[in-house]
């Protein structure tokens, strides 16, 4: 693999360079992931210029719907998007659906969108690990704006929360998320809060939800000089109230700062660095010959109950570290 060509490629904006090498920084192949980092390296320098944002929302609220419509309006308001939709792998299978430009139509024939579904590959909150060098790769090929969807279950909010600068959560009216969204710490990790499909009949009920959560988010953040979570309405699917949505997304990062972006994106790469540790541990514990050795031995006496689990995790590690 030529990574010098792949790296102008990206950064001459080509689409089958940015696929290809979107492709090199997701594989767990060791060349490859050796070559994904001499690339990272390249396009480094020419990209962290972009808006990160990240989106997730409760079951059926309407993200793909939401993110085609956002996007459709920055792209005519002359900005070049990037979507990085990571979609759930099936825990048997592990396969995915993968099918986010299916559900997003119109922005995919956008000659200034590009969309980019990942499988999460059973990572922490369903977030692929290479979603972060994803983002380089759309930054440094020249994309101003980067949205990541999060498949909304478990702890990929947090997850999306700590490699943007800005985290949108989406919510339906009268879900009972007020409270519960509050009590898993959601609500109190986004940066903006909306209430999607605010269109006909149901208007009224997001617009009454809408100040039900305002005004529980002023009791979080009572006594505090912490940017306060706006409370907004929309509907996606009739692209009403997306432009208000935006700019309080630009406002959020006017509140941070130039200093507070930066040292927020700063925070950030530590906490992915250690992420990166953790993940190549798992992948020299996954491809150890002398933990393969031992693999099927324990497994059998695992699933027969001869052994404990504890038990047959220290065995493990003493493989690996023998």
């Amino acid at each position: 693999m030529d990574v010098n060509a792949l790296a102008d490629g990206v950064l001459a904006g080509e689409r089958s360079a940015i696929s290809r090498a979107i492709t090199l920084v997701e594989s767990s192949r060791a060349d490859h992931r050796t070559a994904a980092r001499e690339l990272l390296e390249k396009l480094a320098p020419h990209a962290g210029r972009a808006i990160r944002v990240g989106i997730s929302g409760v079951p059926g609220v309407g993200k793909s719907t939401f993110i085609e419509a956002l996007g459709t309006y920055l792209v005519d308001e002359g900005h070049r998007v990037g979507v990085l939709a990571v979609d759930p792998s099936s825990i048997r299978t592990g396969g995915s659906v993968l099918g986010d430009k299916t559900r997003m139509a119109d922005l995919a024939t956008r000659a200034d969108a590009y969309i980019r579904p990942s499988p999460s590959a059973g990572t922490l909150g369903g977030v692929a690990r290479a979603t972060v060098q994803a983002m380089t790769v759309l930054e440094a090929a020249g994309f101003d704006v980067v949205l990541v969807e999060t498949v909304g279950v478990g702890q990929s909010e947090i997850t999306v929360a700590g490699m943007v600068d800005t985290f949108l959560f989406l919510t339906l009216a009268r879900t009972g998320d007020q409270l519960q969204g509050i009590k898993k710490g959601i609500l109190e990790i986004a940066d903006v809060i909306t209430v999607n499909k605010a269109d006909g009949s149901r208007e009224q009920e997001a617009e009454a939800t809408a100040k039900d959560l305002a005004g529980a988010l002023r009791l979080v953040y009572a006594g505090t000089n912490a940017w306060v979570p706006p409370v907004l309405t929309c509907s996606a699917l009739e692209h009403r109230g997306i432009d208000v949505v935006w700019s309080r997304v630009i406002r959020h990062r006017e509140f941070l700062g130039k200093q507070g972006l930066s040292d927020k994106r700063a925070q950030q790469q530590l906490d992915f660095m250690w992420a990166l540790v953790r993940d190549e541990l798992d992948h020299r514990l996954r491809t150890d010959a002398d933990v393969a050795a031992v693999r099927a031995e324990l497994r059998d006496d695992v699933l027969a109950g001869r052994l404990p689990a504890v038990a047959a995790a220290d065995r493990i590690l003493q493989a690996y570290d023998s």
